[in-house]
């Protein structure tokens, strides 16, 4: 089944030939100043210029020709003004003036409008806007075309989304950049990556390593790792019923990471980049992997399972290690990988670590500046001692329940010795209430930061 993508391209104009109706940003104060006829309008609509509240002006024909909107707080959401989209009926707007932060008002006016529903008939409503001056056509419509790519990756039922479909997803974003694809699996997976066919082995749908590169041989090595669980039962240590509900979007690292990479591509980064992505499905079966067993890794390190529900570092550790061996000048994953991050700082915050202080800096400088919020945790070596085994060099789950996160990330730490610089995202992919601009259900996070801090460090 395709998906039900909306091409930015249709809802942000850089210019049009349509009459475009003027958007007013009006606060409650400028309101009080207007002249008494709008005044007395405003008041027989109930309009008081709230963040986010329409008023139509219209001409004695009744036709609209102007829109009041209520103006945002200085310290709102910066999507909260661009997400009257959904608010609109059908046509081509433009503010009156350049609101503040045009960028992310246009932004924010796209990604309102996503909408995940092909198996119902259904018609998007076109609400356009002609873009502010200054705004960068090209960049804005590559951020939301982007987010629009992981959203729909994510929200995709688990019977439409498993390690082939995944696979498809990829090969067609390959091929659109002219990326060289390929995909390791059956008795060349077991051998070379014995991880991901344990983690795998249970499901009907075969695992695989999907592998990708793009861009010039001489450039700097960007590598992306995507957890891709297509789905997670827990395994033998099955999830609650309540807990599988949204584990469709378990491959949301995945998704994300092939959202990132569409925006370099897209944006002809001078970076020789790789994907990737470690596709599975958690399954229990009588051939599933149990508590206790231990397995030998590809970089020779023996891992004990301590709990068969925390597979998505099993798996990222094994790309992780074939990434390190060519030295990339930047190694970054991304993985839904603890509950314990959400425990910490919520679905909105991911947490991101890394070693290299400028890198942190760089990315935390992106994240306030694309509105898309990211909180460094420290890689805080002495809790490596939780995640010790009496039987191997690692046990996946550790011990007493502290810090899930941190430990997670100290794992994955273990296969990446050579990477110049290295950074582990542990995104939730997922937004379980709407906010402006980000519709409940799956969500790109950590792109546009990344994004950012890729194209800075790496600028001709």
């Amino acid at each position: 089944m395709g998906f039900q993508m909306v091409n930015a391209e249709l809802i942000l104009v850089a210019a049009t030939t349509d009459k475009a109706t003027l958007l007013r940003v009006i606060s409650n104060v400028e309101l009080a100043k207007a002249d008494a006829q709008l005044r007395r309008l405003a008041t027989a609509q109930g309009f008081e210029a709230a963040a986010g509240t329409l008023l139509a002006l219209t001409s004695p024909q009744g036709d609209v020709t102007q829109w009041l909107v209520g103006a945002p707080a200085a310290d709102a959401d910066p999507f909260t003004l661009g997400a009257i989209s959904s608010k609109l009926p059908a046509g081509t707007y433009r503010f009156e003036k350049a609101p503040e932060h045009a960028h992310l008002v246009a932004l924010g006016w796209a990604l309102e409008l996503y909408k995940y529903d092909p198996f119902r008939p259904s018609k998007a409503k076109l609400v356009r806007l002609v873009l502010p001056n200054g705004v960068d056509a090209k960049a804005v419509q590559r951020e939301a075309d982007a987010a629009f790519l992981a959203r729909d990756l994510i929200n995709a039922p688990a019977n439409f989304m498993g390690p082939d479909e995944l696979q498809s997803a990829s090969r067609k974003l390959a091929k659109a950049h002219g990326a060289k694809l390929s995909v390791t699996t059956g008795a060349k997976l077991a051998k070379q990556f014995p991880l991901i066919h344990i983690v795998g082995a249970a499901s009907p749908r075969s695992p695989r390593l999907i592998d990708f590169t793009w861009g010039n041989a001489r450039h700097a090595k960007v590598t992306l790792v995507g957890k891709g669980v297509c789905f997670d039962t827990g395994g033998l240590d099955i999830k609650p019923s309540a807990g599988m509900l949204i584990m469709k979007k378990d491959m949301g690292g995945a998704a994300n990471v092939l959202a990132l990479a569409q925006m370099i591509m897209a944006a002809h980064l001078s970076v020789r980049l790789r994907v990737l992505i470690p596709a599975v499905e958690n399954a229990i079966a009588g051939n599933a992997f149990r508590p206790g067993d231990v397995f030998k890794t590809r970089k020779g390190l023996t891992v004990e399972i301590g709990n068969t529900d925390a597979e998505g570092r099993l798996v990222l550790c094994e790309a992780l290690a074939l990434a390190d061996e060519e030295k990339p000048d930047l190694l970054i994953d991304m993985a839904t990988l603890t509950g314990a991050a959400r425990v910490a700082l919520g679905p909105d915050l991911p947490p991101f670590y890394t070693d290299d202080a400028a890198f942190a800096t760089r990315l935390s400088h992106h994240a306030t500046s694309s509105n898309d919020p990211l909180w460094q945790l420290p890689l805080w070596k002495p809790y490596f001692a939780m995640i010790e085994s009496p039987l191997a060099d690692l046990n996946n789950a550790g011990q007493g329940g502290f810090a899930g996160s941190i430990t997670a990330a100290l794992f994955l730490k273990r296969f990446v010795e050579h990477a110049k610089t290295y950074a582990h995202f542990d995104i939730f992919g997922w937004t379980p209430m709407s906010k402006p601009g980000r519709p409940k259900g799956g969500e790109a996070q950590a792109l546009r930061a990344c994004f950012g801090a890729i194209a800075e460090r790496f600028a001709k």
